[in-house]
């Protein structure tokens, strides 16, 4: 079996027991971080890694939004959330390195705890960047590589099991990735020792 094969897998796997414990990590870690991503989204909307559609009703009504992700498992998940909210949303099964849609596609990406999971985070980033239109927005939230020593050495080592086993990275932080992209930041925060960063940027 191939490493993305595995990791896979895994995530299929992961799907139904992932609602609980992201639920759990959304009150002790992240807070109201979902609801400070989705409420950023305008116009033509993609969601990066949708997962099992946690973020759903939290976008504003009258945007358009269309989800990505690799997993089977949580697609399906996402599927039966949508329809018992009634939210209209397009989802497709697709890779983050390769997007299936033409540059320019999209006023606002949103990206949530996606990209620690994703094998090649600044392709994905560059794939991001592409689809934006000129002035389109990027909204990304996850946990990265802590501003407290201790804490680093503790991702490092949590990443020797998780990397291999599910493709999960800790040490991980967009925000130096994107000035090449042709993005310009204009809000990032971080909080619970620098492990949780939010960050807007612009096309």
């Amino acid at each position: 079996m191939t490493r993305t094969a595995r990791w896979n897998r895994y995530w299929d796997d992961k799907s139904q027991k992932y609602d609980r414990e992201m639920q759990f990590l959304d009150r002790k870690l992240f807070g109201d971080s979902r609801a400070w991503a989705c409420g950023r989204a305008t116009g033509e909307v993609l969601e990066v890694a949708v997962g099992t559609g946690l973020n759903l009703p939290l976008y504003p009504d009258g945007v358009t939004l269309t989800g990505i992700d690799l997993s089977d498992g949580m697609l399906a998940i996402a599927r039966g959330r949508a329809e018992r909210l009634g939210h209209p949303v397009t989802l497709k099964q697709a890779d983050a390195h390769a997007l299936p849609f033409d540059a320019g596609s999209f006023d606002t990406v949103v990206c949530t705890l996606g990209l620690c999971a994703i094998p090649d985070d600044e392709k994905a980033l560059r794939e991001m960047a592409r689809v934006l239109r000129p002035d389109g927005r990027l909204v990304l939230l996850d946990h990265v590589a802590s501003s407290s020593r201790v804490i680093r050495g503790l991702q490092w080592a949590a990443e020797k099991v998780t990397v291999p086993m599910a493709g999960e990275h800790f040490l991980r932080r967009p925000l130096g990735k994107l000035g090449d992209l042709g993005l310009t930041v204009e809000h990032r925060e971080r909080f619970k020792l620098g492990l949780v960063e939010r960050l807007v940027a612009r096309k």
